[in-house]
């Protein structure tokens, strides 16, 4: 009888978990200094800490405004009903568009495109990015 209720519970919870995205912990912290990290000196020389943060917070808004970062995301069922294709270009640009309206002067096209990479490199290192868009 012990076994039979184990297994159920067990099948139940599982069948559960299925369905739940699986938890990717973004730390804004830890996400600025991977950042930082993977720009090259002369974006480095170019950009600040408080400059990066302040693009990546702008570009995790974007992510909401979309739909990618719901506002309860604890053990919540995928519901997505649309795909959605992120693609490094329209992010880049709105990311300069934003840059200039955040007073980040110092920024240029090759900053953004090198910001964009890294932190899609960042959301692709905590698991929080899903599967490729076939081409």
């Amino acid at each position: 009888m012990v076994f039979v209720i184990a297994a159920v519970s067990i099948g139940r919870e599982a069948r559960r978990l299925d369905a739940v995205a699986p938890r990717a912990v973004y730390m804004l912290d830890d996400a600025v200094a991977f950042v930082a990290a993977r720009l090259p000196a002369e974006s480095q020389a170019r950009l600040t800490f408080d400059e990066v943060q302040r693009l990546l917070v702008a570009h995790m808004r974007w992510l909401h405004a979309k739909g990618l970062q719901p506002r309860d995301v604890i053990d919540r069922p995928q519901d997505i009903e649309e795909e959605l294709v992120v693609n490094e270009d329209t992010i880049t640009a709105w990311l300069l568009g934003e840059a200039e309206r955040l007073q980040i002067e110092l920024l240029d096209d090759v900053d953004a495109v090198r910001v964009v990479q890294a932190h899609l490199a960042y959301f692709d290192e905590i698991g929080a990015v899903g599967p490729r868009a076939s081409s």
